[in-house]
């Protein structure tokens, strides 16, 4: 049997998880098929997805057909959980993406379309609800090749599969047929999306899926040094914590360590169910128990290189109300951030604040009630936030010193601007004759250990890059945890010197919209728009796309309804980070004085005649103990 991990997804309300209960039935692998407007779907396992009728959680099952034996994940629709579905996208060796039929192609489709190129994943697209469709096939395949690729190709057409690569044209030219195993490896190097049609609800197109899937998937080669990925954190019934990593290479036993942590089980999961292994072999899906440091997005072994999320939270929600004890909740908080890197849970200690940051409204209620029923936590959340980001314009060396008595660190890092989607990037180019790389490991551990903060509003950084440059250490008095202060401190200075020089800027995360409204409503959409400080394409149909401000946008949808009498349709994804508009505004909501922020100051700790003293970021440079690295 050839061993295949594929991933499921779509936009909301696509029929994403139905395609999955119909190739389960049809394979054999369900007796019965389940619905998720019943409430009973295989794969939504979960009493929130049972009682929404959505799914939350990636989930697991398996089934086999001919001589493929294919690990489906099926995932989250709804933009607010996309972070779980863009988790799955680099373990799997294809997609199967669903598109409905008889709605127009999203912007959230186009956003899974550009993180599918982003993995470079293999691609089968199943247009679902055909029955319910407004357009002929020509015309939907016609508008795929238009809006995703013009390489989405039917497979009954060998010409136009050739057409899309050099070598296949020339196959067919000579023999006017191409074979099985060209198609595939056409498929697997993604020099064609082939296209499907059916409906999963009535069965109708479920068998010729599954017949090509089994004939046209490619397993990845066998490897036999050990490599994996893990792309989930969640807790079983029994509050035992998992670890779901995709074995990419080698094999694992029950108690082998993996790090420094021993393995105590090993699960295979379908659906809510699993069965316990003793080894776990290259290819497959597996969950381990016993493991308290791994996270998502940690890989090991050769060629492989830990895992940037595109999709960033864009909202920001303060906990109103604690439950009784803010204790028991940032820690019920900070599980949910262990299995969710991306809710991002933050405690000012100041002000006895907790705050998270999402994606959406409808990801909050969730937490709510995840709370509630696996915490026994009655949490409220204040009235959503921006979540905006700092970066800088100039590039500088930022400077940090940290010598309290018996202890010494020096460390210099290279701040600049970099266009990273709102994230940090870092890097070293220190050389092992200035400082040894055990220290170089420490400045770069402690760099990605804390998520650091700009100085005009103290809201996070995003588009910078921070290289370690140089450092010094004592042979007697540096310690561990000294680099780690010296670090902060050098990035901290080196952000209070570019406010001074004028060069450092909020962002704000923006929206990808398409708007469908009828003519008359077209014009009173584009001023709005414009009004909005958004930016709009209009192909003279009815259909308004572009680029707008989270910030003036969110509200926009309930505005559409109004004054379209429920008539217009408006669709948002995640843009990205663009600079703000409303920068002083937003720096005088925030009143924030970045020299009081004692967790991120920016003051160095140097020492004279056997004690310790402050000095202020404006006097680094004149006592620091080092030159500067760049000129």
């Amino acid at each position: 049997m050839k061993k295949i991990v594929a991933g499921i997804i779509a936009d909301v309300d696509a029929g994403k998880t139905t395609l999955s209960e119909a190739l389960l039935y049809k394979s054999g692998s369900l007796k019965k098929l389940g619905r998720v407007d019943h409430g009973n779907a295989h794969l939504d396992t979960n009493d929130l997805e049972k009682k929404r009728g959505i799914t939350i959680f990636s989930h697991q099952t398996k089934l086999i057909y001919q001589d493929l034996q294919l690990s489906l994940v099926d995932t989250p629709g709804h933009l607010d959980f996309i972070s779980q579905t863009e988790a799955v996208l680099p373990v799997v060796d294809y997609i199967i993406l669903t598109i409905a039929a008889n709605q127009p192609l999203s912007s959230h489709t186009k956003t899974l379309w550009r993180l599918l190129q982003k993995y470079r994943v293999p691609t089968f697209i199943f247009i679902n609800k055909i029955d319910l469709a407004h357009h002929t096939q020509t015309e939907i395949l016609n508008n795929l090749q238009a809006e995703l690729s013009a390489s989405c190709t039917l497979l009954t057409d060998d010409e136009s599969i050739a057409l899309n690569d050099e070598r296949l044209l020339t196959q067919y030219l000579e023999n006017s047929v191409l074979t099985t195993d060209e198609i595939a490896e056409a498929i697997r190097i993604r020099r064609i999306y082939p296209v499907l049609f059916g409906s999963a609800l009535k069965l109708t197109g479920v068998e010729e899926l599954l017949a090509n899937l089994a004939s046209l998937m490619q397993p990845r080669p066998a490897t036999e040094e050990l490599s994996y990925h893990i792309f989930k954190i969640s807790h079983d019934d029994k509050n035992e914590r998992l670890t779901w990593l995709r074995l990419l290479g080698g094999q694992l036993a029950t108690k082998e360590l993996l790090g420094s942590e021993k393995i105590q089980q090993i699960r295979s999961y379908d659906g809510d169910k699993f069965e316990l292994v003793s080894q776990a072999g290259q290819g497959e899906i597996f969950v381990l128990t016993g493991l308290t440091k791994t996270y998502p997005g940690q890989v090991f072994g050769p060629g492989l290189s830990p895992i940037t999320h595109e999709i960033q939270p864009i909202l920001s929600y303060g906990v109103a109300d604690t439950g009784g004890d803010l204790h028991t909740c940032l820690q019920a908080l900070k599980i949910l951030e262990d299995e969710d890197p991306l809710l991002k849970v933050t405690w000012n200690r100041t002000l006895d604040e907790i705050s998270v940051q999402v994606m959406g409204e409808i990801q909050i209620e969730i937490l709510t009630e995840i709370l509630k029923e696996r915490f026994n936590l009655g949490v409220s959340f204040a009235k959503g936030k921006i979540l905006y980001k700092e970066t800088i314009t100039q590039a500088i060396e930022g400077v940090g010193h940290y010598e309290p008595l018996r202890h010494y660190a020096e460390a210099h890092i290279y701040l600049e601007p970099s266009q990273n989607d709102g994230q940090v990037s870092y890097d070293n180019c220190c050389h092992p004759e200035t400082l040894t790389t055990n220290f170089q490991s420490q400045i770069i551990t402690a760099l990605q250990a804390k998520e650091h903060l700009g100085v005009l509003a103290g809201y996070p950084l995003g588009n910078v890059k921070l290289t370690l440059v140089g450092g010094r250490s004592h042979p007697k008095h540096t310690e561990g945890g000294d680099f780690r202060q010296a670090t902060w401190r050098a990035v901290r200075q080196g952000l209070m010197r570019l406010k001074e020089a004028g060069a450092c800027q909020i962002l704000e995360p923006w929206y990808r919209f398409e708007i469908h409204v009828t003519e008359e409503f077209v014009g009173r959409v584009m001023t709005d728009i414009g009004q909005l400080g958004g930016k709009l394409d209009y192909d003279g149909s009815g259909s308004l796309t572009g680029i707008a401000p989270v910030r003036t946008m969110r509200t926009y949808p309930a505005t559409l309804r109004a004054f379209s009498h429920g008539s217009g349709q408006i669709d948002l994804a995640y843009a990205g980070y663009y600079p703000c508009d409303a920068q002083d505004e937003v720096i005088a909501t925030a009143d924030y004085e970045p020299v009081n922020d004692l967790d991120n100051t920016p003051q160095s700790v140097f020492c004279a005649h056997g004690a310790g003293y402050t000095v202020p970021w404006q006097e680094v440079n004149k006592l620091m103990h080092l030159p500067f690295y760049v000129q």
